[in-house]
């Protein structure tokens, strides 16, 4: 929303400075974006007489010129514009002056061997137009020595805000005056619009033709006839403040249209009523009609949208934009000026669909004031009869303003209650009739009517928002909470969210950079990772790839790592805890943590070293990274199952499921299924792991986080390698498991080392070497000892596993 200061002291009495305005308007809720003050970037241009146009010496094209600035004696300038000449009043700028239009700073210079003490202008040198084909030619009265900008009426500066959807009431800057003087900066001014008095009915009829559950759409309409306008160029206080605002003045009856959506509001429409056909009805579209507008495009309706049609078709798309065909230009002289509420919903819907935006629809989505509609048509009658004379008729109205009216029982103490601001009574009630609403009462509580302008105001909290942001927050007195010392203070954080930050600080620990995907992805990469189903598609997506909810953190990491690669970062560690869904309900949405590594970007390390080649990641870095994940959680895995394969999106001979019995699957572990790679156009090896943080048994509670004492063994530890023959279809997992359990209190590690297959092994058979490791405790072990350990952990894996000892 922009508007021009003095534009808002035509409603606001105020002497209350440009820095002290902004201020104030940004501390009352009306946030100010920018301030454009072309009298500061103007400021050293002045009005010059140019004394003397003679050739250049040394140049066909170019004028030296001696130039009266007003200052002292003239001075010399080289002038190459086609229009310089002796005689003339024009803009010049000193050197030292910053020139918009050329991006330059001007200094004392030499052109052709004869000095130039500043310039000349032109309209786009000033970055005021695109004229560049002379310099500006001033009036013969205009005064020598005077800032450019005060005679062109430049030192109006603009004013930006950032208005909040729930104002609809500021959208016009009346209602911005009436918020500032409310904060007590200045006196809003009340000027009561007479009613414009018309001589006859106006001949044209107005039907609403909509089913009754359908009168919402447009509760009311007016119209008036004006006979005789001579319609031109408006006023040039009026174009120059519409252009101010970034709109084009285009001629008297359009601008003044333009002027009241400004200045209140209020939004209108004129049609030139010599090209209107018979009676107006303001109806519901029919599927496939078609108006061409004013902006020249064609825009096909549906019965969705609301029209208003005259005998030969639609004439303009109600509350949004108008026909091109009735649209007014110079040569109307009968004009029909139509002030009318229409249903906010079906404005947004109708402009989202046809992908216009103007200012009538800016302000209609968000709600209009219904008691200004009839004020409205009656203010832009008298702007036509002052700008372009003509003999107005009677308004026609169908329809009734609906009554708004919302009472509100408010007890005072609400304000102290919702923000410990405490304000005396009175200033809470001057507040409030300030800004327009209603209060009754004398005792501890008021009864507030809320004004026609401000929808947005149901309840007592929106009350207390009005009183607040009128006083300023700067007012609430700042409280330390109380001590609490005899309390121990439980934790805050819960067990998912301490889960959920743990899970981050591990994963960037080993080297992953953490990524924020899309919480929807495409529906075939949905139907890929197991989703895509109808529940969890969006009613509304923001883009056609991105549609559904997504099952599964991998498939967004995947096509953030190919675009990491796609730019020449292929060595990508990326891992995201995020939300996943598997169905509508509440039990369907989890919480998972997830690492994918591509390339070569190990935890070891990635990419090239001189000390040997690059190794590729593999499904054991997938598997390093879930078990590193569920250990920094502290979840016991003594009881983790790791069985072969996964969900099938992952390779099947390369990927692993972690368990805790088949009913309670925590995650998974490998590599992307070459299927899933050319689906999704990504270029492997790519590994992942992922875990649902919310699948994972809980902690067992301590009373305490105290750590058990370390105990360290005086003994020397020693290692027995074995190395088993095995059927090729037995995991190493069993084996270590089962080395484990023949003497648990002596064998404190036991890993692989290696694996054999080929000669000398069976066909379907392998060898598996493992390391044991054995602690004493209490004794240094004997040689027979030791011998009984190792043929009670052979005996136990060849029990187990059907293994026999390699020779």
């Amino acid at each position: 929303m922009k508007f021009t200061l003095s534009w808002l002291k035509d409603h606001l009495d105020t002497d209350a400075s440009l820095d002290v305005i902004v201020e104030t308007l940004t501390r009352i809720g009306l946030e100010v974006e920018r301030v454009e003050d072309k009298a500061a970037a103007l400021a050293a241009y002045r009005i010059a007489a140019v004394l003397t146009a003679e050739q250049h010496p040394n140049a066909d094209r170019l004028r030296v010129c001696s130039v009266d600035t007003g200052e002292g004696a003239p001075v010399q300038v080289v002038c190459g514009a086609p229009n310089a000449r002796a005689g003339m009043k024009t803009v010049f700028a000193p050197p030292g002056t910053y020139v918009p239009g050329k991006n330059i700073t001007l200094s004392v210079g030499v052109i052709r061997g004869v000095e130039s003490r500043g310039m000349l202008c032109s309209g786009a040198e000033l970055g005021l137009s695109d004229d560049h084909d002379g310099i500006l030619d001033l009036p013969a009265d205009a005064a020598v020595g005077q800032a450019y900008a005060a005679f062109a009426g430049l030192d109006d500066p603009v004013i930006e805000i950032n208005l909040t959807p729930n104002r609809p009431d500021c959208t016009g800057i009346h209602g911005i005056a009436r918020d500032l003087a409310a904060a007590g900066i200045g006196t809003l001014k009340r000027g009561q619009l007479a009613p414009v008095k018309g001589e006859g009915a106006c001949p044209v009829a107005v039907t609403r033709d909509f089913a009754p559950e359908d009168a919402h759409l447009c509760p009311l309409f007016g119209l008036r006839l004006v006979r005789g306008v001579k319609n031109g160029p408006s006023p040039e206080w009026m174009r120059r403040r519409l252009t101010a605002i970034g709109l084009r003045p285009i001629n008297a009856l359009v601008d003044i249209t333009n002027y009241v959506t400004f200045d209140r509001g209020r939004p209108l429409h004129v049609f030139d009523a010599a090209k209107v056909k018979g009676a107006l009805t303001v109806r519901r579209a029919r599927d496939g009609e078609e108006i061409v507008a004013l902006d020249g495009r064609t825009y096909r309706l549906d019965d969705n949208a609301i029209v208003i049609a005259d005998e030969a078709g639609v004439e303009s798309i109600a509350g949004i934009m108008g026909g091109e065909h009735s649209g007014c230009d110079e040569g109307t002289t009968d004009v029909l000026i139509e002030s009318a509420l229409w249903d906010p919903l079906t404005i947004a819907r109708t402009g989202r669909r046809l992908g216009i935006v103007t200012d009538a629809r800016y302000r209609f989505e968000r709600g209009v004031d219904p008691a200004f509609a009839l004020p409205g048509l009656d203010l832009a009658t008298k702007l036509v009869l002052d700008l372009c004379g003509g003999t107005p008729s009677q308004s026609t109205v169908s329809g009734e303003v609906p009554d708004t009216d919302r009472i509100i029982d408010f007890p005072w103490t609400e304000v102290r209650r919702l923000s410990g601001l405490d304000l005396p009574r009175p200033e809470m009630k001057v507040t409030l009739e300030s800004l327009g609403f209603h209060v009754a009462g004398s005792g501890d509580r008021a009864k507030v009517l809320s004004p026609s302008w401000r929808p947005d105001v149901e309840g007592k909290a929106d009350l207390v928002e009005e009183i607040v942001r009128i006083a300023g927050l700067d007012r609430i007195e700042p409280k330390p909470l109380p001590r609490i010392d005899a309390t121990v203070i439980r934790p805050v954080l819960t067990v998912m969210q301490k889960r959920t930050r743990q899970a981050k600080r591990e994963f960037a620990a080993r080297g992953l950079v953490e990524a924020v995907t899309w919480s929807f992805i495409a529906h075939d990469d949905a139907t890929l990772f197991g989703g895509g189903k109808p529940e969890l598609a969006l009613a509304n997506p923001i883009a056609a790839d991105l549609s559904d909810m997504r099952p599964s953190l991998v498939p967004g990491l995947a096509r953030a790592a190919q675009r990491n690669a796609d730019r020449g970062y292929g060595d990508v560690a990326l891992f995201e805890v995020g939300q996943c869904f598997a169905s509508d309900q509440p039990e369907g949405q989890t919480t998972k943590a997830t690492a994918l590594r591509r390339g070569s970007a190990r935890h070891g390390g990635a990419g090239r070293h001189w000390d040997g080649a690059a190794k590729p990641i593999d499904a054991f870095e997938a598997k390093a990274d879930a078990l590193a994940l569920l250990t920094s959680l502290g979840v016991p895995t003594g009881g983790l199952q790791v069985v072969a394969g996964g969900p099938d999106w992952l390779h099947p001979g390369r990927s692993g499921t972690l368990q805790f019995g088949p009913r309670n699957q925590v995650g998974f572990f490998g590599e992307l299924h070459p299927r899933v790679l050319k689906a999704l156009d990504i270029k492997g090896p790519v590994v992942v792991c992922e875990i649902t943080l919310d699948a994972l048994p809980l902690p067992k509670h301590r009373p305490t986080k105290m750590k058990p004492a370390a105990t360290l063994p005086d003994f020397q530890p020693l290692t027995r390698d074995f190395a088993f023959v095995v059927s090729r279809s037995v995991a190493a997992g069993d084996i270590l498991k089962a080395a484990q359990a023949a003497e648990r209190n002596l064998v404190t590690g036991i890993e692989v080392f290696d694996v054999y297959e080929g000669a000398g092994i069976g066909e379907d058979q392998k060898s598996v070497a493992v390391a044991v490791r054995l602690q004493p405790t209490d004794r240094t072990l004997t040689d027979a000892e030791i011998e009984a350990v190792s043929q009670k952990i052979v005996a136990e894996v060849t029990r187990k596993t059907g293994a026999t000892l390699r020779g």
